[in-house]
């Protein structure tokens, strides 16, 4: 297959297992042969949309939301922090974590996809969140993400500090609920397969195999 696979992955930077998952699809990727060009895209999906700023204890938040007990997310984050470690991203839980609100953050990551730093500013906000225990709201915070990825910092602040990229982000995340995308991760590849979920890395080779296949031989009818 000549032409690169078109990957967009609708996402939240609160979202233990988007990391998970796209951790999952970048060694998927190093083990296929021959190799694969990969046009990757991030686009936002807002898992809290109103979360006030101040954010909401995690307990609390899973609590209200799933009727997750303080056990049933000590499991969790368990099995979250161990899949994590062997697929090399760390995550830093606490028992005073907090949910948030990341509508300023999936601004940012769309004025980054036009610099092509995208998914370094992505994985910054993920670190950010996960490992460094940071809120994705805050500017300061935020700031910080944008200096890690190599991005300008004065320009992001202008950003927050303007209506810059709010309506982009709206479409975008009503465009994506309108094709039915209610959980993330969501991989959508060529603009015609999806693979949902942290799934494992084998998982995504069997997939990426089949679908390579599939759009070779359209090509070639």
């Amino acid at each position: 297959m000549n032409t690169p696979l078109k990957i967009d992955i609708v996402s939240d930077v609160s979202c233990p297992w988007c990391i998970i998952g796209y951790q999952s699809l970048s060694k998927a990727l190093s083990r296929l042969t021959p190799p694969i060009h990969v046009d990757l895209t991030w686009k936002p999906f807002e898992l809290n949309p109103n979360m006030p700023p101040e954010g909401q204890s995690l307990v609390e938040h899973l609590h209200e939301k799933y009727g997750s007990t303080p056990a049933d997310l000590a499991e969790t984050t368990k099995m979250i922090t161990d899949r994590g470690k062997a697929l090399g991203f760390t995550f830093n839980f606490s028992e005073h974590g907090r949910i948030y609100n990341t509508f300023n953050a999936h601004r940012l990551l769309l004025w980054s996809r036009d610099l092509n730093k995208q998914t370094g500013l992505k994985l910054a906000l993920f670190n950010l969140y996960f490992t460094q225990g940071g809120n994705p709201n805050n500017v300061d915070d935020l700031l910080g993400a944008v200096a890690k990825a190599g991005l300008p910092v004065a320009d992001a602040r202008t950003i927050l500090d303007s209506e810059r990229f709010k309506k982009e982000v709206r479409e975008e995340e009503a465009k994506y609920l309108a094709m039915g995308v209610s959980s993330v991760p969501t991989f959508i590849i060529n603009d015609k397969y999806k693979i949902t979920g942290g799934q494992p890395v084998d998982t995504f080779v069997d997939t990426l195999k089949k679908i390579i296949k599939e759009e070779t031989l359209s090509q070639v009818t």
